[in-house]
């Protein structure tokens, strides 16, 4: 790329013989050089910016927190970095601390209990005990203020829930689903 356009603006010149082997391999030299000069300079600058950087520019922010987010993509974990960076003296609001954590990558929800310092962490659409809740419960713990007591509520498909969402257990045995499986399609977190 670059010893093309080394030839293109050095040929008017005259000083040089652009299809002459020995002129024409040092201007390919010098092209390949600059292209991958270049190639470095457009990776760094991507690796530098958190809304674009795919591999060692994450793991570079990534080495300055207490623990990883819970994110599988470059995707998610560029939003789950500029949740946790969004994180300041007043980013303790309910709403922040929400938005925070969803950006993280983890499916709860942070309320007031009414009792001064304490909250209920609930996992919407997410019934039990939710999969990797060790590596969960340790990125809320990080993002709340220390001093609160967190109290985490799980809810549970029931019988009696199933009755009010599906029609008949035919209505199951056509999809063919295991309770797991089950629990997964029909929920829907109660009021």
């Amino acid at each position: 790329m670059h010893g093309a356009y080394l030839r293109q603006m050095l040929e008017p010149l005259g000083i040089y013989s652009p299809d002459a082997p020995y002129s024409g391999g040092e201007l390919d030299a010098q092209g390949l050089a600059l292209d991958r000069v270049e190639a470095l300079l457009d990776e760094n600058l991507r690796e530098a910016d958190l809304t674009a950087a795919e591999s060692w520019g994450l793991e570079k922010i990534l080495g300055l927190l207490a623990c990883r987010p819970a994110a599988s993509t470059p995707k998610r974990m560029r939003e789950a970095l500029a949740a946790l960076l969004r994180i300041g003296g007043d980013s303790f609001t309910l709403e922040a601390i929400n938005d925070t954590i969803s950006g993280c990558g983890v499916r709860a929800r942070v309320d007031e209990t009414g009792t001064p310092g304490e909250v209920e962490v609930s996992f919407p659409n997410i019934p039990g005990i939710p999969d990797g809740f060790e590596e969960i419960s340790r990125i809320i713990e990080d993002i709340l203020p220390a001093h609160l007591l967190i109290r985490y509520v799980y809810w549970y498909v029931t019988w009696a829930y199933l009755e009010g969402v599906i029609s008949c257990w035919k209505e199951i045995e056509d999809r063919k689903l295991n309770w797991k499986q089950l629990e997964t399609v029909m929920a829907e977190e109660p009021d």
